[in-house]
């Protein structure tokens, strides 16, 4: 990526050139020490003096109120801030994402002050010079310092470091964030440089312009405007952007060309568009591009024939794709398409704001879209895709602790759709997206994660925590069998990927990581563990198990164990569990084959997973009273067996058996009153009681052996 910039012969203003302001994206104005005031058209290429302030104003700085408020259309903005020097300087200003702060300069400190009265202010040194220029980003809640030390730095809203460039030659004099937060832009004598948000440089300019005072980017992002030392203006525009899938190359070669290239067999499209481009997105077998008014949806099977069609908006900020579908992020709302050009859903929510939302806060699957909520960062709000209403009961997500990175898995059926998600103290959650009315459980499967991104063909889910490059081959497995998690992963050391490495892309079985100095490394992960989830999606358990005999690795013998018992087929289980020699499992397991009703079955399968509420719900739905009062013996969950013993008015006397058993064992005394009050005058038999458990099990034995024969005696009558 890089900067193509162009100046004029002549500069058009006397003195220095000290702000510049966009009204749209072709129109500028710019202000200089010679008092005047100048607008700019892009399209004709007109130079126009607006106004010529009074010889003792000189002006510093400029800012145009923004005319979309309350989701209006945005033609262009029509009043403006100048603000002229007087005396102390407080070289730089920036509002706070949420307008609730204001962050300044104040010679080499920086300083957050919050609005409202008595907030504690945060204040610390940032430089070893003066600070010129500070800047902050609304999307990503970054921060840019520049100073007379000679270097840029990134902090995070907290004052933590993020990066700190070399020294260059001359003082850094503007910096500036691009509005969606994904780059920006550094000013200098003579110098002027497009970073990524880490830090990285994409690319150097070195334009003759002497320091550049200011730094102004355009509503959609695609160029930029420098005020200039000289009395120029210069004008740069962003190209050669490049986005990669499987064997497909795509740049951005001019602002109204891309250039595809197929590397398996070295073809080359040159797709032509009428306006400039403004936002792309390469993914499954798509090419989706916006310009200012159009979106063209490309398949890669064929660049010849676009589908097109118009934008309400214009400025898009965002673009996601899943398999099926891609959403489309601007300035009025969330619309998701379909790849035939068809609006589906346009989903809302309450104090909705979409020009904050990034690849990080929006997460999109075949059947689910996620947002992060900016108002409360503790909360997701999930959306069904085809319907854009909220999923479920219509409550969002909600968590402890504020919310930094979501993400939603690709495959598998619509129930059984999962979310990952980072959370302020860097902890990785997973969660269920469906809720019935119970509260789904939230597990922490990771800490210290720094990036996260799921595969797109298979749920597999990879990461980089703390010192290792994760992969997490069956994450369902914390639903399944919790002690089985650390036996499913795949580790290795990340320390060649240096400190905050983020993932691109994960897209079969290779892995893309960005270093923090913008080099790119590809990693490959096995490709059996794929495999495996395809054949248990299509339920060929003999083939799951073939395969994990062919490989003969642990952590795929773990993963058939999950999956196994999810879908509880237990053959399978048994099988996987014995080649990874958990041997108390298969003997619960071939436990579980021998009882004698299907009820039963199921409940101990949910028990196996550790379900016990559900396992007891179920076999009191199915009339076996004394098994669900068993279960909860078995588990000393002795209050509940008795309350369930005293509804029914059956087996009190068991529950009281085993408890006193359980005392006397234990060699201790009984002081629950409830189980005090009940054996009062009971006396225990343990023969009665085992006479009455023996019974029980007749009974089920001979429900169970009925109600096939019911079904038999159904299917002769037809």
């Amino acid at each position: 990526m890089r900067l193509k910039t162009s100046l004029l012969k002549e500069p058009k203003h006397k003195e220095l050139v000290s702000c510049v302001g966009w009204t749209t994206a072709d129109e500028l104005y710019s202000c200089s020490d010679d008092h005047q005031i100048m607008k700019w058209n892009l399209l004709t290429s007109e130079t126009t003096r607006v106004v010529k302030l009074p010889d003792d104003i000189y002006p510093i700085d400029l800012h145009w109120f923004p005319r979309s408020i309350g989701g209006r259309k945005q033609s262009h903005a029509e009043s403006f801030v100048l603000t002229s020097s007087d005396g102390t300087p407080v070289y730089s200003v920036a509002w706070g994402p949420d307008s609730e702060k204001v962050l300044y300069t104040s010679g080499k400190q920086l300083i957050i002050k919050p609005l409202q009265p008595n907030a504690k202010v945060l204040q610390w040194k940032a430089h070893d010079g003066l600070i010129l220029k500070t800047d902050w980003n609304s999307v990503n809640d970054l921060i840019l310092s520049a100073g007379e030390d000679c270097k840029y730095k990134v902090w995070d809203s907290y004052g933590r470091i993020l990066y700190s460039s070399q020294p260059h030659e001359y003082p850094i004099t503007s910096v500036a964030w691009a509005g969606d937060g994904e780059l920006f832009a550094v000013g200098s004598f003579h110098t002027l440089r497009l970073c990524d948000k880490t830090g990285w440089s994409y690319a150097l300019e070195k334009p003759n312009t002497g320091s550049i005072f200011n730094i102004a980017w355009s509503i959609d992002g695609t160029q930029l405007a420098g005020a200039c030392g000289n009395g120029h203006v210069i004008f740069a525009h962003v190209v050669e952007q490049r986005w990669e899938w499987k064997n497909f190359e795509i740049t951005l070669i001019k602002r109204r060309t891309m250039e595809v290239h197929n590397v398996i067999n070295d073809a080359v499209d040159l797709l032509e568009f009428r306006d400039r481009v403004i936002k792309a997105s390469l993914n499954y077998g798509h090419l989706v591009v916006s310009t200012s008014l159009q979106c063209y949806v490309f398949s890669t099977k064929n660049w010849n024939t676009p589908l097109i069609f118009d934008l309400k908006e214009g400025t898009v900020s965002l673009i996601l794709q899943a398999e099926r579908h891609f959403l489309l992020v601007d300035g009025g709302g969330l619309y998701l398409y379909s790849y035939e050009g068809r609006l589906i859903s346009s989903p809302k929510f309450p104090g909705m704001r979409t020009d904050i939302l990034n690849a990080q806060t929006v997460s999109l699957s075949n059947d689910t879209l996620a947002v992060k909520d900016k108002a409360d960062e503790k909360v997701i709000y999930i959306f069904e895709a085809l319907s854009g209403k909220p999923l479920g009961d219509g409550k969002p997500l909600t968590h402890k602790t504020e919310i930094v990175e979501i993400a939603l898995d690709q495959k598998g059926l619509t129930s059984e759709r999962k979310i990952a998600f980072i959370d302020k103290n860097r902890d990785l959650y997973i969660t269920s997206v469906k809720r019935f009315g119970k509260e789904q459980k939230i597990v922490k499967i990771g800490t210290m994660v720094q990036t996260l991104a799921w595969n797109d063909t298979s749920n597999i889910l990879c990461g980089i925590q703390d010192t290792r490059f994760t992969v997490w081959y069956y994450p369902n497995t914390v639903y399944v069998d919790k002690d089985l998690l650390p036996k499913t992963l795949y580790e290795k050391d990340a320390s060649e990927f240096s400190k905050n490495p983020q993932i691109v892309h994960f897209v079969g079985n290779q892995i893309t990581i960005r270093r923090a100095d913008g080099s790119l490394i590809h990693l490959n992960i096995s490709p059996y563990p794929a495999i495996l989830h395809e054949y248990v999606s299509s339920s060929k358990w003999e083939d799951a198990v073939r395969l994990c005999r062919f490989v003969k690795d642990q952590t795929m013998w773990a993963c058939l164990a999950a999956m196994a018992v999810a879908n509880k087929d237990m053959a399978t289980a048994e099988i996987a569990y014995a080649s990874i020699g958990e041997i108390d499992k298969v003997q619960y397991i071939n436990s579980i084959k021998d009882l004698p009703s299907k009820e039963s079955r199921m409940a101990h399968i949910l028990l196996f997973s550790g379900n016990t509420q559900e396992a007891e719900t179920l076999l009191l739905q199915a009339g076996l009273i004394y098994q669900a009062i068993q279960v909860n013996i078995n588990l000393y969950n002795w209050d509940r067996a008795l309350e369930l013993a005293v509804k029914h008015k059956t087996h009190v006397d068991t529950v009281l058996a085993y408890r006193q058993k359980f005392l006397e064992d234990f060699g201790k005394k009984e002081t629950n009153k409830r189980f005090l009050q009940y054996a009062e005058g009971l006396e225990v038999d343990w023969n009665k009681i085992k006479a009455k458990i023996e019974m029980e099990i007749a009974k089920e034995r001979e429900r169970a052996a009925a109600s096939p024969a019911v079904r038999a005696s159904v299917t002769v009558q037809q």
